[in-house]
């Protein structure tokens, strides 16, 4: 897993644009949103190399023994990162001024400086505690086909996360352990009744044209940035519960996200890592992603999805994950951390 937060990065932030193009950012307004330049973020997270070759941008880091390098692909005029092979999907398209390339600051900050430094993120790998909310159930029995239903695909896989994690210690906590109905509401009580550290995780399969596939993860929308192919609107500014741990989510779905698609094999189709405001994410006052485990209306996902094989693959990518969240987060700077 790539390594991730923002100390100086926070100031960044904060302070208005003369004070970060003083302290070594190269920030411009485009479109009326703060950018920063790519070269900036190269002298920041100390990347060896930057090159750019047409509308491809790459940026790599070399890491210790072999491991823990970092390469990040961009595309000009693109909203989607890949680092280290895992998609992000961005909030802003990535821009050109000249010779140099810029992301916006939303995205660096809520996004990709998570995933860079997850040591920065405060106390988030302090927990024993995983929150498991299989979707659907009972009257709502979500996407289906002539296989089965996505409400009990979601019971059964949340149940072997959860077999996988009690044999390592874990203490979890399903908000459905059979096929019953629950409101969103519900499951954010039932989750938010977790007073010690712990993290949520959301299950789903998903639905959509006969073309529709793969596996996508969400996070909640941080303050400004809008609902997954959405216009803006006023109330995406507002900050809700899950935003204390934006930091938190994007590290956790990374995790998840890449170490799922590695364990389901490269035929897997990566939708990316996207933000979203789905009501289950905005409650919860706990480190929270949701993750679509395929589509159920895609004829071949359909299948895989049916298949024990793909179920196991999918439950011990989840659970692996978990340990790697757990121990990227877990040993934290001196330095003051930026949540």
């Amino acid at each position: 897993m790539v390594r991730c937060g923002f100390a100086a990065g926070a100031v960044l932030l904060a302070a208005g644009v003369a004070a970060a193009s003083a302290s070594g950012w190269d920030v411009v307004k485009i479109e009326g949103h703060d950018d920063v330049s790519v070269e900036s973020m190269k002298r920041f997270y100390n990347f060896t190399k930057l090159t750019r070759t047409g509308s491809s941008v790459v940026l790599e880091k070399a890491g210790l023994n072999g491991k823990g390098g970092v390469e990040m692909n961009l595309k000009l005029g693109g909203n989607e990162c890949l680092m280290n092979g895992v998609k992000f999907v961005f909030t802003y398209s990535v821009a050109a001024l000249g010779e140099k390339t810029y992301v916006s600051r939303m995205d660096l900050a809520k996004l990709i400086d998570p995933v860079l430094r997850p040591t920065y993120i405060r106390n988030a790998g302090d927990f024993r505690t995983v929150i498991l909310d299989p979707g659907h159930g009972g009257k709502d029995a979500g996407a289906t086909n002539a296989l089965g239903t996505e409400a009990t695909y979601n019971l059964k896989i949340a149940g072997m996360v959860k077999t996988l994690l009690a044999a390592q210690g874990f203490k979890v906590v399903m908000t459905r352990s059979s096929n019953v109905y629950l409101t969103l509401q519900e499951r954010v009580d039932i989750a938010n009744a977790i007073q010690e550290n712990a993290i949520f995780i959301c299950i789903h399969f998903n639905a959509g044209g006969p073309g529709a596939r793969g596996i996508e993860t969400f996070t909640l929308s941080p303050p400004g940035v809008s609902h997954y192919g959405s216009d803006v609107k006023a109330s995406d500014s507002l900050m809700y519960a899950g935003n204390e741990h934006d930091s938190a989510n994007i590290a956790l779905a990374t995790a998840v996200h890449g170490t799922v698609l590695r364990k389901l094999g490269e035929n897997t189709f990566d939708r990316g890592i996207k933000h979203a405001r789905f009501s289950v994410l905005s409650g919860v006052r706990h480190p929270a992603i949701l993750l679509e485990g395929g589509f159920l209306t895609h004829p071949y996902e359909a299948r895989m999805i049916e298949n024990p094989k793909y179920q196991d693959a999918l439950a011990k990518g989840v659970v692996e994950a978990i340990a790697k969240y757990q121990f990227a987060v877990r040993k934290n700077p001196s330095h003051q951390p930026a949540n």
